[in-house]
Parts: structure tokens; sequence; C-alpha cells
């Protein structure tokens, strides 16, 4: 006994298939999952066995299909609303301060964390060194840095 051709395949079991799949991921992301099952059942169909359970064996790729479309889905990230412009008071530049911001952005970036975490936020020097997976030392250090880089640019610039 051998196979019969994958479109009469896709005939025969397309709709019960398609239930699978909608009662699995719902009916906007049911064709999608559909077709992903036959596309891995057509790679898989010449090593079917002749008299297997045809309709058990696409329901079976049906089922770990919607899994891993539903797992897929778990892990993208969520649409969410832009951030407002200013959550800080006062960290919108004010007219004539556009040097000294655009300083800071070109610190190198764990100075820029620094003086930025410590600095503006206020953390202590032991939590901006876990923000940027430094010790305390190694964060004081980088905002002793920047600020020094930060003065030397706006100095030059005022000159």
């Amino acid at each position: 006994m051998s196979l019969p051709p994958f479109e009469v395949v896709v005939t025969e079991h397309g709709a019960t298939v398609l239930r699978i799949c909608r009662a699995m991921v719902g009916a906007h992301d049911a064709d999608d999952v559909w077709s992903e099952t036959f596309l891995a059942a057509l790679g898989a169909y010449p090593r079917l066995e002749p008299g297997s359970n045809v309709r058990g064996w696409l329901a079976t790729i049906a089922h770990r299909k919607a899994i891993d479309h539903i797992r897929k889905l778990n892990r993208s990230p969520l649409p969410v609303d832009p951030p407002p412009e200013a959550l800080v008071l006062g960290a919108e530049p004010e007219v004539g301060d556009e040097d000294l911001w655009n300083a800071v952005v070109a610190l190198p970036t764990k100075q820029r964390g620094a003086v930025v975490y410590h600095y503006l936020a206020g953390l202590p020097y032991a939590e901006v060194g876990q923000l940027l997976d430094s010790s305390e030392a190694a964060a004081r250090r980088a905002a002793a840095d920047g600020m020094r880089a930060l003065r030397s640019t706006v100095t030059r610039e005022t000159s």
C-alpha cells in the first residue's frame, strides 16, 4: 500500500486541520498555523509509513505548530504608548544649555550613565554601580571622569 499524493491529503484533511488551528490560536492566526502545518507535513510526508493514521499525524503537527505560535506570541514585545516627553523636572534643556546636553550625550556610555544616575537622578554610587554592572568604586571613578570631561568641554566652549 502506498501513500496518496499530498494534494489528496490536503484536500481530505485540510478542513479538520484548520478547525484544530482555529481552536488553538483563534481565527486571526489560524491560516498562518495551517500553512506552517502543511509545509512541515509536506517535508515529512515522504518518510511517513504507508498505512499510517494521516489525520492523527496532521493533528499532531498542527498542535505542535499552534504551540510554537503561542510561544512566539508570548515572547513578542507588547505595543505600548510612547513615554511622556519629560518625566524628570528640569530634564529638558533650558535655552543656552544645548552645549552642555550635547557634551553629556557625547560622553562614553559608562561615564554618561554614572553622571546621569548620580547627579541627575540622585542615586548613590552603590546603586549606580549596580545599574552599570560595575563596582561602587568604578561608578565613582566613571562619574568623576565624566564630570572632568564635561567641565573641560564646557570651559573650552565658553572661552
